[in-house]
């Protein structure tokens, strides 16, 4: 069904696609910045904004009736499309039943509301957003999580106070027993019409707000709004290897809605606590290993931590600091590995064993290539 908020919008330019496109492209288009915008993968404050933009777009262009409406509204407001068919003098002259084509007045303020909203600069679209039903206010929180439950996903639970639906009344702010009034002055319809001339004006029912409902008898516990603060304890589950930062979106969570308007959403803004040991690099999850210099020259089988417990790895003869093996698995689940960077210690003393030792071995090893480095700098 036509909205009055199509007139502002280019759902075309949103998705990056020509007037002409096919539904194919549209699809391939959604999916792309869908990907890009999610707030589970995109933490940028203007991204969730920018999704829920595709996503409105998509579905309309991607419904053919929704579409050729869509395209018939932005043609009459550009001035191509005339008004479906009207004469210069304003009377109807046949072509497009703009009544059809926008919907009747009282499943959404149709044709006379979307176009005094083009005669009084938009001011009408506004108030009947203001007086019907609303959706909810987005709320937000946070949760701080340890390394392994962000790496692995896990289940928690916040508490939070906040606006949530009347348990009493269950949302419909009339006392138990009793149920909303239809508007004696509207109908129901939610909107009351004044013709001017060849135009009909439609507005929202100042009796009900644009409800169509009047509550006569309010419940005592929200005042008839249908809405209480209180304490709530939401259940969270994390998916695995969420990122500091990102955050999580719990549909319906959040305040709700206003004369009959859904909840609008819960966001869940996560941070993650430092490890001791191990950190992030995308889905892999690193670590470095100390490993003596025998154990570099010769190679060697140690124990390795991780998120699971200890692995044994290999050290392959020859290591030097700084390479980097590869645990497989080991970790974001399904998706990453270990990366193990090898640390070769120096000892910073010697026994006397020792370094005898090493004597023997210098004595019988040749000494470093610098030949490379006495080529560059000349001397």
């Amino acid at each position: 069904m036509a909205s009055q908020e199509w007139l502002e919008k280019d759902f075309y330019a949103i998705l990056g696609v020509p007037q002409d496109a096919s539904k194919k492209d549209i699809e391939r288009a959604y999916r792309k910045l869908a990907r890009e915008l999610h707030p589970d993968h995109n933490p940028e404050p203007a991204a969730e904004d920018r999704f829920k933009g595709v996503s409105e777009a998509y579905s309309v262009l991607h419904d053919d009736k929704a579409r050729k409406e869509y395209d018939q509204i932005q043609l009459m407001k550009s001035g191509r499309g005339g008004f479906g068919g009207m004469h210069g003098g304003g009377m109807p002259g046949g072509g497009v039943n703009l009544e059809d084509l926008f919907g009747n007045a009282g499943a959404s303020g149709g044709f006379t509301d979307i176009f005094s909203d083009l005669f009084r600069g938009g001011s009408g679209g506004a108030h009947r957003r203001r007086s019907g039903a609303q959706r909810g206010n987005d709320l937000r929180t946070h949760i701080t999580l340890d390394f392994a439950d962000a790496v692995k996903g896990t289940t928690t639970e916040i508490r939070m106070r906040a606006p949530g639906e009347c348990e009493t009344c269950h949302g419909s702010g009339a006392k138990p027993g009793t149920t909303p009034d239809t508007c004696t002055r509207c109908g129901g319809r939610g909107l009351i019409t004044e013709n001017q001339g060849a135009f009909s004006f439609a507005q929202p029912c100042p009796e009900c707000e644009g409800t169509g409902t009047v509550v006569t008898d309010p419940c005592v516990d929200c005042g008839g709004t249908g809405a209480t603060t209180k304490d709530r304890i939401i259940t969270v589950r994390v998916p695995v290897g969420i990122s500091d930062g990102q955050s999580i979106r719990l549909a319906g969570r959040g305040a709700p809605g206003e004369r009959g308007g859904p909840s609008g959403d819960l966001l869940v803004k996560v941070a993650v606590r430092t490890h001791p040991l191990f950190a992030r690099d995308g889905d892999n999850v690193t670590v470095r290993l100390p490993v003596s210099f025998p154990e570099a020259a010769m190679g060697a089988k140690v124990k390795v931590p991780t998120l699971d417990g200890p692995v044994t790895l290999r050290i392959p003869e020859g290591t030097p600091t700084g390479r980097v093996l590869r645990v497989k698995g080991r970790g974001v689940p399904g998706k990453g590995d270990l990366l193990v960077t090898v640390d070769v210690e120096v000892p910073q003393a010697l026994s006397a064993e020792a370094r005898e030792a090493l004597e023997k071995y210098a004595a019988a090893s040749p000494a470093a290539d610098r030949s490379k480095l006495e080529e560059l700098t000349g001397q």
